[in-house]
């Protein structure tokens, strides 16, 4: 005989995701303009508000000229939470949300197949970094017995010791800042696709 918990896990999950705050370029703007959902980073990821610029990027193959241009012509986000401004300290509220940001990944579409199989940590979004070399692969967690910063030490030997992959770290901060670039093979967890939205 089913329980009512067994019945519950068949129902479709309405859970569209936390809202996190979204910033104008350029990065020295600290100041949010919205707060946005999964699929709205998503859908801004997939179209082409950010093909011109990110085509541009890859185009260019000097790191600090490269470096200086995303700073400048790059929207983002910040996964972690919804801010007044872009400092820790300025939290209003937490998403549970953490981007591992990875750079220079030697073969990005294996890894990428790797992190979505992952068996311990469900994909939330997933999407190919602005240079096209590197990897950000945003994971729900709780910190409802840990810090942010202890939940993300303990992820990252997780995915040392798996993938033998380092994150960048600084995405230890809540605050960490992640650029929006344009990738039509981004990824969503289909249950923060709103009903209106699938096809």
């Amino acid at each position: 005989m089913s329980t009512p918990e067994a019945n519950l896990k068949e129902v479709p999950r309405l859970v569209f995701g936390p809202q996190f705050s979204f910033y104008r370029k350029p990065i020295w703007n600290t100041t949010p303009l919205k707060a946005i959902s999964l699929y709205d980073a998503y859908a801004y990821i997939k179209g082409d508000y950010a093909k011109e610029q990110t085509e541009r990027l890859r185009s260019i193959p000097d790191k600090k000229v490269a470096d200086a241009y995303k700073a400048k012509n790059f929207d983002y986000v910040t996964f972690g939470g919804t801010f007044t401004v872009r400092d820790d300290a300025q939290l209003i509220f937490p998403t549970d949300l953490l981007c591992l940001d990875f750079d220079h990944v030697p073969n990005v579409q294996m890894y990428r197949n790797q992190f979505l199989a992952d068996p311990e940590f469900e994909t939330a979004l997933m999407f190919t970094s602005p240079s096209g070399q590197g990897i950000k692969w945003i994971v729900p967690i709780r910190t409802c017995c840990h810090t942010y910063q202890q939940v993300f030490a303990a992820i990252t030997n997780y995915v040392k010791a798996t993938y033998g992959l380092v994150p960048d770290q600084k995405c230890k901060d809540i605050s960490r800042a992640c650029f929006l670039p344009h990738d039509p093979q981004a990824y969503i967890n289909p249950k923060y696709v709103p009903f209106n939205a699938q096809r």
